[in-house]
């Protein structure tokens, strides 16, 4: 059944509203699952976007290569997830692996390319949409939304209103570009869709908080595997494009296993002068094996290399080099843990004005 969450309009009328409502209602962000060291092979999530757009290589993947990956997918011993059993599923223990695959921003080339091939083959996928340039050149329109709304293995998402760099605006301009995103939604769906994805992957605790609270889940776009003892509002997702979505690196994607963490630091991602760079740290459980073996590389002044990490016990910190640079700071850890390859990574935006 697809995942609505019904709210009346008076809901959205203003932005005080909103701001009273985000002070009062009791927070999700201490609903996290509990911690402990679970073997959970996890949901591993892949993202897409633009499909035979070849004069944007960032956002763009080929069809060709597309069905490829779908082929590698289904050649191995991994599930396509169906996204409208994504909450009942969470907080269970998944003992094989399963591959969700998201799309964001609802190109008009996802309809015309890929969501054919997919309605043929009836494989699950998220469309996270804004709603802003729904209709306009190169975007899907609302009918073609409700479209692929009404199917089973379908799931439409939440991806904000302009899909602007939200975190570069005041704490209230988020709040408004979300709720003129609900009105639409309410408008044109009839509901809000309650997971969202967070632009460009970014965002600050003030609007995780925020989401948490309006959200029952929130991906981001720094890689890793969706275990039951990540936080909910901060899952990750391995971004796929025509550069990263080479079939030998796709291949070992798909084969990468949560590395499980009691608790990682700092809570604020948003870096600006006065925290950047972080005082990173990872605790793990005692249960994790290998941790000697543990590999992180970042991207401290926009190079990357390997990280000069210090295990003490059952912590990982990380001595960075430098601040790092805007736009993005990122950490990519992975484990050889007996043979079975285990990932996490972290996305650092960096505040530009």
């Amino acid at each position: 059944m697809i995942i609505k969450n019904i709210f009346s309009l008076a809901t959205s009328i203003t932005s005080l509203f909103i701001i009273i409502l985000y002070s009062n209602i009791g927070s999700k962000a201490d609903e996290n699952n509990i911690k402990y060291y679970s073997k959970d092979e996890g949901i591993l999530s892949i993202m897409y976007h633009r499909f035979n757009e070849s004069k944007y290589p960032s956002t763009n993947i080929e069809m060709n290569i597309f069905k490829e990956h779908i082929q590698i997918i289904k050649n191995s011993d991994f599930k396509f997830h169906n996204p409208n059993k994504f909450k009942e599923q969470f907080d269970s223990v998944k003992f094989k692996k399963e591959i969700l695959i998201t799309i964001d921003d609802a190109f008009k080339s996802f309809y015309v390319g890929a969501w054919p091939y997919l309605k043929e083959n009836k494989i699950p996928f998220i469309l996270f949409v804004s709603t802003e340039p729904v209709g306009k050149n190169g975007y899907m329109t609302w009918d073609q939304i409700r479209e692929i709304e009404k199917e089973t293995f379908a799931l439409i998402g939440h991806h904000s209103h302009s899909h602007n760099y939200l975190i570069d605006e005041s704490n209230d301009k988020f709040i408004l570009d979300i709720e003129k995103a609900n009105q639409i939604f309410l408008k044109e769906l009839g509901y809000i869709p309650n997971l969202f994805s967070y632009p460009f992957g970014e965002y600050s605790k003030f609007m995780r908080d925020y989401i948490s609270k309006n959200f029952e889940f929130a991906f981001g776009q720094h890689s890793g595997v969706i275990d039951i003892n990540k936080d909910k509002f901060e899952l990750p997702r391995f971004p796929i494009n025509e550069k990263y979505g080479e079939l030998k690196r796709f291949k070992s994607i798909i084969n990468y296993f949560p590395l499980e963490y009691k608790k990682l630091l700092p809570l604020e991602k948003q870096l600006i002068k006065s925290n950047n760079p972080p005082e990173f740290i990872v605790e793990f459980f005692e249960e994790q094996k290998n941790l000697n073996k543990i590999n992180c590389y970042s991207n401290e002044a926009n190079r990357w290399e390997k990280s000069n990490t210090i295990i003490s016990g059952t912590k990982l910190s990380i001595k960075f080099r430098a601040p790092f640079e805007p736009r993005r700071g990122r950490v990519n850890c992975s484990l050889n843990d007996n043979g079975k390859w285990r990932w996490f990574g972290i996305q650092f935006p960096i505040k530009t004005n």
